[in-house]
């Protein structure tokens, strides 16, 4: 939606692993071509988007390089994970005249399908681009004038320093609002009668869909690991001052999560 609004010369094709789905984005003529097989939406492709769970990305790839590509085709994609994908897809692709860049838009919602689609879900929205050592000079220029036309702002990390910065504030704010989840209402479903917006905002994220997130959080299991040891660590210190009815100390607390969440900008 977003390509054919700020690139309306563009032709767009969308691959669907159902026909269902195939058949969705036909009605809804999102696309000049819609199938589930890969070769018929990436003959003459000049760019090419994976948005699927990360895990089915490197098998995507080799079928991608079975069609017939345009020259210096670029292949990208929106995966949550970059280290794993880099180090799947970048081998795929050395001895091809297509060449990867890995992407990362920082844009979504809990919500999935095509009713939750938004022409203006990119506006404004960050995107990490993850370069390395092989990535062509070309590819890479193409990956940011595209982005950067559907009016995502650029960052460039390797992929390892992405995996470390999403795992704390992506992956691990995840598991969060789900074990939040968990122990506000186990063992009193009830208590949703009480919700108000507090509840409903910190816990937002956790109706994520449980598949795409688990594949997420083991291809980044390493630096999850350590995040929620942090957060486990500050859960322990809170517990801590409760229990020692240490009023200093909780205020303390309390006093440097609003400074450090006061630096984060409303929007970007």
């Amino acid at each position: 939606m977003a390509i054919r609004k700020y690139l309306p010369q563009a032709h767009v094709r969308i691959w669907a692993r159902r026909e269902s789905a195939a058949e969705d984005v036909k009605r809804r003529e999102l696309a000049a071509i819609a199938s589930t097989d890969v070769r018929t939406v990436c003959d003459g492709a000049d760019l090419v988007i994976l948005c699927t769970p990360v895990a089915t990305m490197a098998e995507q790839a080799k079928e991608i390089l079975a069609a017939s590509l345009a020259d210096n085709c670029v292949i990208t994609d929106v995966g949550s994970v970059k280290g794993s994908v880099v180090n799947a897809l970048d081998p795929v692709f050395a001895n091809a005249s297509a060449a990867f860049i890995g992407s990362h838009p920082m844009a979504g919602s809990e919500k999935a399908g095509l009713d939750a689609a938004k022409v203006d879900l990119f506006d404004g929205k960050t995107c990490i681009l993850t370069p390395t050592l092989f990535t062509r000079d070309a590819a890479l220029a193409k990956a940011r004038a595209f982005w950067q036309s559907i009016q995502c702002r650029l960052l460039e990390m390797s992929p390892d320093e992405h995996d470390h910065n999403v795992a704390r504030i992506s992956h691990m704010p995840h598991l969060t609002a789900a074990a939040v989840t968990i122990a506000a209402l186990k063992n009193d479903p009830g208590a949703t009668q009480c919700v108000g917006n507090g509840f409903r905002n910190t816990t937002r994220i956790a109706a994520g869909d449980p598949g795409l997130w688990s594949g997420i959080v083991w291809e980044n299991r390493d630096e999850i690991i350590a995040a929620v040891r942090s957060a486990r660590d500050g859960m322990s210190e809170l517990l801590a001052m409760l229990e020692k009815v240490d009023e200093k100390g909780l205020r303390r607390f309390l006093d440097e999560a609003k400074s450090l969440r006061d630096q984060v900008p409303d929007k970007v």
